[in-house]
């Protein structure tokens, strides 16, 4: 299966500027084509019916048909100007949080959990694609602008009854003033580089909210494998450059 896109997709000059100031730009543009979209949210659904809603992530390793959702130029082209021309699959993540009940997703860095994973977290892009509409009333993502510089904060332990994580950077770090909340609609998109600090409210509306993450590293960092053991990767774009070793499909 081959993704056909009907236009490049490209970030503007400013969105880049965003990214690189903020660590995080909004795409609100369709992603993929409509019969596209269409079909990757049906593996979604078949996907979440399946597994169910908290065994979903590195999805990809057991459903080879998101492949070519992921590798697809319709989403690299939007994360080359982020993560430079030479792009690895990391990982990817269905996230589903159901009305009323989905928990909420803790103030976090993604580079916290991946921290001796892989050489550097610079350049590391998470690409969340709106598979249901998003907003803050059913818990949409909201960043703190501007603390992707460091990706290492103090964390303490929370109650998985209410979250999705057990910890939580330490509320006195969070200054909840300066969050901003996204709003996307379904195959739109948000990018975040992976030392932002992130998270997102409980789902109390009548509205599911779930959304694909995929994300990518600049293939000149190097992905320990004694660190990432029965971690795949995939050469996305371009040519590896630090030794990493790739599945062939």
């Amino acid at each position: 299966m081959s993704i056909v896109i009907q236009k490049a997709r490209r970030l503007s000059t400013e969105q880049v500027s965003q990214y690189e100031n903020d660590g995080y730009t909004l795409y609100n543009a369709p992603v993929f084509a409509p019969d596209e979209f269409a079909r990757l949210k049906a593996i979604f659904e078949e996907d979440l019916a399946r597994y169910g809603d908290e065994d979903l992530d590195r999805i990809h390793f057991r459903d080879k048909r998101l492949l070519p959702f992921l590798l697809s130029d319709a989403v690299l082209d939007l994360v080359e100007p982020l993560a430079g021309p030479n792009i690895g699959l990391w990982s990817s993540h269905f996230i589903s949080k159901a009305p009323r009940t989905g928990k909420a997703t803790p103030w976090h860095e993604d580079s916290a959990y991946w921290n001796g994973r892989i050489s550097t977290m610079a350049g590391i892009c998470t690409v969340w694609l709106a598979i249901d509409e998003a907003t803050p009333e059913n818990g949409s993502m909201a960043v703190i602008p501007g603390t992707h510089r460091n990706g290492f904060s103090q964390y303490a332990p929370v109650d998985t009854a209410e979250n999705i994580f057990g910890s939580e950077i330490k509320p006195e770090l969070i200054d909840e003033s300066k969050a901003v909340y996204f709003s996307l609609k379904p195959n739109e998109c948000s990018l975040h580089e992976a030392r932002i600090i992130h998270g997102a409210k409980a789902n109390t509306s009548g509205k599911r909210r779930a959304g694909y993450t995929m994300r990518y590293f600049p293939t000149s960092s190097k992905v320990f494998p004694e660190k990432n053991q029965g971690h795949h990767l995939w050469l996305a774009r371009g040519r590896d450059l630090a030794g990493n070793v790739y599945m062939n499909g």
